[in-house]
């Protein structure tokens, strides 16, 4: 699987807490040039969660972008979208009895152990962090730093997605030390399309 070097994901507390609607950010990611998008809500998924989804769900096939649900194989289903999993989620093996053998599906690693045993899961690219110290979750795993990553980097030979903490600043140097993509939540907002633009750009160089 090819994999874009920027990865935003459209958390929807963070999204609210900026005062910005989800799907806003979606088509101004798009509109920015983003061709991958991850939808993260942690909390209960209500009509209006699912009426937001679809709304993204066809933002994102009129543009040809990739769509990504978190957590949810069975609202990836749904929308026909891909998956990512966490440690605490739903184990690929089980999700791609939900999703099918041909949804993109993605799985969180904290450390080198979850690396090499994300090896053996039916996973189509893997992501490592936090990178840097990150305020989008509430207990956050060791950080791996830009020194971690380069060390890790040779246990996959998947498409490795860094996240944690990864701003327009510290973006390229991630790139550098051996990430494929990076995974961008805080630093989106306010200004989705601006700052989309921005790490695009910078991921371009």
């Amino acid at each position: 699987m090819l994999i874009p070097r920027f990865y935003p994901i459209l958390d929807t507390e963070i999204a609210a807490r900026h005062g910005v609607d989800v799907v806003a950010a979606a088509e101004q990611a798009i509109g920015a040039g983003a061709s991958i998008l991850q939808f993260r809500h942690k909390a209960n998924f209500d009509r209006e969660v699912l009426d937001r989804i679809e709304r993204i769900a066809i933002l994102c096939a009129r543009s040809e972008t990739i769509f990504v649900i978190n957590d949810r194989a069975d609202i990836a289903r749904i929308f026909d979208a891909g998956l990512h999993l966490g440690q605490d989620d739903l184990s690929a093996k089980d999700a791609r009895i939900v999703t099918g053998s041909k949804t993109r599906i993605g799985y969180s690693t904290h450390n080198e152990a979850q690396l090499k045993s994300a090896e053996s899961e039916p996973v189509d690219y893997v992501a490592l962090g936090p990178i840097f110290g990150t305020t989008s979750k509430q207990n956050p795993d060791p950080v791996v730093g830009l020194d971690g990553l380069r060390r890790l980097r040779p246990f996959t030979a998947r498409p490795l997605v860094a996240i944690g903490g990864i701003t327009r600043e510290n973006a390229r140097s991630v790139i550098e030390a051996g990430a494929d993509s990076v995974a961008v939540i805080g630093d989106l907002f306010p200004d989705v399309r601006r700052r989309a633009t921005e790490f695009i750009a910078r991921l371009s160089l």
